[in-house]
């Protein structure tokens, strides 16, 4: 599964933690990109704690209230690229990557394995809760 990343995948990931990012162009598609480049530089759990620390350092720059983020969600996003990632040829870059996974573009395909009430509960934002109603598979890397 050799994914790659393009030299505009490692400038967006250098610019989102340089805080060069706008919150408002920081949409779900941007929260998938910055898990895939993630993923091609390191393992699973690393690029997990990356984008947890990432995120956080965001929020706090832009003066963001730190309890939006939410770490199951962080998680199992990382979990369902990695997912995604072994699954699907070898990609060059993540549009491309993304571009032959337009479900993960579905923000709400997470309700597929938590139920309302688990994915939004406050333990849930704290820290990272496994699914409750359909496992997310696992690829350790």
């Amino acid at each position: 599964m050799p994914h790659a990343t393009s030299p505009e995948d490692r400038r967006f990931r250098d610019d989102f933690e340089a805080f060069r990012v706008a919150p408002a162009t920081f949409d779900h598609r941007a929260h998938i990109r910055l898990a895939y480049v993630y993923l091609t530089e390191g393992g699973t759990e690393e690029a997990a704690s990356r984008m947890r620390g990432a995120l956080l350092a965001f929020l706090e720059h832009h003066a963001i209230d730190v309890s939006k983020y939410h770490e199951t969600m962080t998680r199992a996003w990382v979990l369902a690229v990695r997912h995604f990632m072994e699954l699907t040829p070898d990609s060059t870059c993540a549009d491309a990557f993304i571009d032959v996974n337009p479900r993960m573009l579905d923000s709400r395909i997470m309700m597929s394995h938590y139920s309302v009430e688990v994915l939004f509960s406050p333990e849930a934002r704290a820290r990272f809760v496994e699914p409750d109603l359909d496992g997310i598979p696992r690829h350790e890397r």
